[in-house]
């Protein structure tokens, strides 16, 4: 059984390169199939998920890896009640709406936890 790691981001991926980084490390550890990984984007860091990512931070990071996570059979969780959810559009990757005690519960079954 793998390990599984969360990474939890929630940086402003308008005025911070973390969401980037976050979601590039995410794709690339995720990719050696060694550990199940898991993003969760909380309060502006779900704009990561923005139809446009061109006004982001490192934009290039998000319209590469964020496929690249959307193929490991699972969503990308985003913070239920996030302000900036409805400014969205069309997603790069599906994703699913989490509440604080589904991400605590995520939390304890993880090996590892990233916080961005």
């Amino acid at each position: 059984m793998n390990r599984k790691a969360l990474v939890i981001v929630n940086s402003d991926p308008r005025t911070s390169p973390r969401t980037a980084e976050a979601v590039r490390i995410a794709a690339g550890v995720g990719t050696w199939k060694k550990v199940d990984v898991t993003l969760v984007l909380c309060e502006s860091a779900v704009l990561a998920l923005s139809e446009f990512p061109d006004e982001l931070v490192d934009e290039d990071n998000f319209t590469r890896y964020l496929p690249i996570i959307g193929e490991f059979g699972r969503p990308v969780y985003v913070e239920t009640g996030a302000p900036l959810l409805e400014d969205l559009g069309q997603t790069p990757v599906p994703y699913e709406r989490i509440g604080v005690a589904q991400l605590a519960r995520l939390a304890a079954e993880s090996d590892y936890v990233l916080r961005f």
